[in-house]
């Protein structure tokens, strides 16, 4: 995001305080809407990344392994209906064929998802549907858990619920036994 465009923001966020009561020009909130409208350009700076690109950087050959799995990537997201935050954990299995990829470009895939407005199953399904379109594996199962604070801080109020969704493609979804590994597997890395 450019510089014109986080200085439009601040305005606007300037423009919420005085909205809500609050005045901006007051010691404590001089810097908060630049402050604010960069913390906005970062959470949702997902939609500047390409999830495609990011995997075909780092696609090597290789025969072999049964399953890989990237178990506990810690996501930050903001919910697109309360713009709130919601966070959690994301694990990625997959079935290579003849090819792997490197395991950070797994991470930055959940990030360039995660850091947009999202659904928590969107996102889930964006990030399989990444994987196994652009890498071309056997099979691509995605976990996801999360806390939403959209739920937490305000409506229902309900402080100890977390949301799990669950995405599989390919073999995975053809074979419960897949689906029973990966989640077993899950238990013991």
């Amino acid at each position: 995001m450019d510089q014109n465009t986080i200085e439009q923001i601040a305005a606007h966020y300037q423009a919420i305080l005085r909205l809500l009561g609050e005045n901006p020009e007051r010691e404590g909130l001089l810097k908060t809407p630049m402050r604010a409208a960069k913390a906005i350009a970062f959470a949702t700076s997902g939609y500047d990344l390409n999830p495609s690109d990011i995997i075909r950087e780092a696609i090597f050959q290789h025969d072999g392994s049964r399953m890989i799995i990237v178990k506990d990537i810690e996501f930050y997201s903001l919910c697109e209906h309360h713009i709130l935050p919601f966070f959690g954990k994301v694990s990625v299995g997959y079935l290579p064929s003849d090819k792997i990829v490197g395991l950070s470009k797994i991470a930055r895939v959940v990030n360039a998802y995660a850091r947009r407005l999202q659904v928590q199953e969107r996102m889930t399904f964006q990030i399989c549907q990444e994987i196994y379109r652009t890498l071309a594996p056997r099979g691509a199962i995605v976990v996801a858990t999360a806390d939403h604070l959209c739920m937490k801080m305000r409506g229902v109020e309900k402080q100890d619920a977390a949301t799990t969704t669950v995405e599989y493609l390919g073999e995975f979804a053809e074979n419960q036994s897949l689906r029973n590994e990966f989640f077993e597997s899950l238990k013991h890395i």
